[in-house]
């Protein structure tokens, strides 16, 4: 059961800057397996350092939450610790789908999250995820098809098929991730500390299943080590806590938008860096998934504060929800008084992007108003 507050949640204040913010989030996160390839690491060492890099200042961001709100229990730390046992499986599945598929075609397969994170929602807490989401899983799967070259004797990658098993496991384990670190908490006003709990088990994780396979190297040569340091401030930082302050506050539209900027971005920087040339059927693969991402985001209409659209889905209301259906800053939910006013779930934004999000919140009556 999700624990929520009746205290009026505050948000970073970037009023006026949200699709600056979101776009730059977007855009940063998309060079994450760019930055992985020019490492030239192994899928292990590049997941470990990209956590190890990113301790000291999502760590020091985590503390200085602390210090002006207040430390966390260790109820509202566990799921945010647990989630990083799914994200480390992610990194090192995601990194060896970069090493077979190549790092555009990788970031495509990774992104079908967005489609099985409401499904697995449907599966586990019974929650319908709507006649779009059913409708996009086809076509994404059809497209992953196409990318996986199963149909062809020249398509692109070291091990096309392997690398598109390794990319939708990848994004399996990124909906674990996604579930748990939603349960972490959800006061807006901590961006960092559930990043940084999540962070640091991955970091051992990492670490422990890099020695087991073999291929971790702890001490990572110069300009690997750049290269990976890049990548952790970028995507693991700077990228992550722009779209979580931003994203929840955009219309569904604009956030369908920005859903493929990370996976079209990684494409074109793929084929113009390092010369990835996709087969035709690959791209059209793309294509496919990337519409099945568009549907899946706008699949739950939502209502923009200060103005903007207001739908709903065969779900029900959307009253006092995002674009996304979680509950707004400020605006009770239906059915609730306005003084009592739910904090919205933490929004993760990731290595790849967080949207589609389909799971109702749930009041613990149990939990005071302090």
């Amino acid at each position: 059961m999700i624990e929520t507050s009746s205290r009026r949640p505050s948000l970073p204040s970037i009023e006026g800057h949200e699709r600056t913010f979101a776009l730059t989030g977007a855009l940063t996160i998309a060079f994450s397996s760019i930055l992985v390839r020019l490492g030239h690491a192994s899928p292990s060492t590049s997941a470990i350092f990209r956590c190890v890099y990113a301790l000291p200042i999502l760590g020091l961001l985590a503390w200085r939450e602390d210090q002006r709100h207040g430390s966390r229990s260790w109820s509202e730390r566990r799921a945010g610790l647990a989630s990083g046992v799914f994200f480390a499986i992610d990194m090192l599945l995601w990194n060896h789908s970069i090493v077979d598929v190549g790092a555009g075609l990788a970031t495509v397969l990774a992104n079908i999250q967005v489609v099985l994170t409401p499904l697995v929602a449907w599966a586990l807490l019974s929650e319908p995820p709507g006649r779009q989401i059913l409708l996009a899983l086809p076509v994404a799967l059809l497209g992953v098809l196409l990318i996986s070259g199963v149909l062809e004797h020249s398509a692109y990658g070291r091990d096309p098929t392997r690398g598109t098993v390794f990319g939708l496991a990848a994004g399996v384990a990124y909906v674990g991730f996604l579930l748990l670190l939603r349960h972490g908490g959800s006061d807006f006003r901590r961006l960092a500390g559930p990043l940084f709990d999540a962070t640091l088990v991955s970091a051992v994780i990492c670490v422990l299943a890099g020695v087991v396979i073999g291929d971790a190297r702890l001490v990572p040569s110069w300009p690997s080590a750049g290269w990976l340091l890049i990548l952790a401030l970028s995507s693991q930082v700077v990228g992550w806590l722009l779209i979580a302050a931003s994203l929840p506050r955009l219309p569904a539209a604009v956030s369908s938008v920005l859903l493929t900027l990370q996976p079209i971005g990684s494409v074109g920087l793929a084929a113009l860096i390092f010369g990835e040339s996709p087969s035709a059927l690959q791209l059209g693969g793309v294509a496919l998934v990337l519409v099945a991402l568009v549907s899946a985001g706008r699949s739950r209409g939502g209502e923009v504060v200060d103005g903007g659209e207001r739908g709903s889905d065969d779900l029900g209301s959307t009253d006092g929800a995002d674009q996304l259906g979680r509950p707004r800053p400020g605006v009770p939910i239906s059915g609730q008084s306005p003084d009592r006013v739910r904090e919205p779930p933490r929004i993760t934004g990731l290595g790849e992007p967080v949207v589609g999000e389909q799971l109702r919140q749930r009041t613990d009556p149990r939990r005071g108003d302090g």
